[in-house]
């Protein structure tokens, strides 16, 4: 089977990005991290003023993952030579003429310090002008969807090599299941001698039990002895799983569906078995299916 990854990876629900500019005297950081969630969940960090790019982030956030709890974070600083100052020209004119009415009455002429220094005459430019304050909106947005680009590369990569990880496993799974297979006690021969011994307990039993409740202890017995069906569903959950992988996209609640049936097929399999050696392989498949579970809360 030709599988292309490329089209729908599995995708993790952890990741971190990061961008950061400036612009206008301001400077900002965009954080967006993502970790395990039942469903979407956004929260959303914005500075004083730009409260209304919530929206926007909520909306991207949404188109790009399915699943997950993504937080977005934007701090935003001033940069030191951000205060430009500009000199308040009605004032100044105000100051001029009021010295130069003083001039006539013999004054002396202000010095132009002292003129400097009269509060107001002298101020920084406001900040939140409306041209700036949208000029840095669009960047802040331009940063905004690169960081959730980035959150979403980081997904993907991380999903790859969970893919890989979840491979591996699930070929361990495989290896124990055909283990289990090839054991002895679960052989057609050595149930048979298992059954042929507690027969003669049976039939050996005083008083003799009826015929009827002999049929039944004995169809108990085969079916408490034989874990073949266990064992068939365990290879075609791992067919199910390996094609769920292959298929990628939103597959991660699947998964985890998949897991309990691997459970349950586990444990049925240890509470059949007679054998020591069964015993053993039903252990180690209950620990490959948890290790396996484990990996699979991280998938989208």
């Amino acid at each position: 089977m030709a599988h292309h990854h490329s089209d729908h990876p599995v995708v993790s629900m952890t990741g971190f990005s990061r961008a950061e500019s400036q612009a206008d005297g301001l400077a900002w950081t965009v954080e967006a991290r993502s970790v395990n969630g039942r469903n979407l969940d956004i929260r959303c960090r914005l500075p004083i003023g730009f409260e209304s790019l919530e929206a926007m982030v909520r909306t991207e956030v949404a188109r790009r993952f399915k699943r997950g709890s993504v937080n977005v974070a934007v701090t935003l600083a001033r940069t030191a030579a951000a205060t430009q100052l500009r000199i308040n020209r009605p004032l100044l004119d105000q100051v001029l003429a009021l010295s130069r009415e003083l001039e006539g009455a013999g004054a002396a002429p202000p010095r132009l310090d002292a003129v400097l220094a009269i509060r107001g005459v002298i101020e920084p430019v406001e900040e939140n002008d409306a041209a700036t304050r949208d000029h840095v909106e669009g960047r802040l947005t331009a940063d905004l969807v690169l960081a959730l680009d980035r959150l979403a590369l980081a997904r993907t990569g991380e999903g790859t090599r969970l893919a890989e990880v979840l491979t591996r496993q699930l070929d361990e799974i495989s290896a124990l299941v055909a283990a289990a297979a090839g054991c002895a006690a679960t052989r057609p021969a050595a149930l048979r001698d298992r059954l042929t011994a507690q027969l003669a307990l049976l039939l050996d039993a005083v008083p003799a039990l009826p015929e009827e409740r002999l049929a039944q202890e004995l169809a108990l017995l085969v079916a408490r002895s034989d874990v073949r069906e266990e064992l068939d569903r365990l290879h075609a959950h791992v067919a199910g799983a390996r094609e769920l992988l292959a298929a990628g996209d939103a597959v991660g609640r699947r998964l985890d569906f998949l897991c309990q049936e691997f459970n349950r097929e586990a444990n049925t399999l240890c509470s059949k078995s007679t054998d020591v050696e069964l015993t053993r392989i039903g252990l180690a498949l209950k620990a490959t299916i948890e290790q396996f579970r484990e990996q699979v809360q991280n998938i989208e």
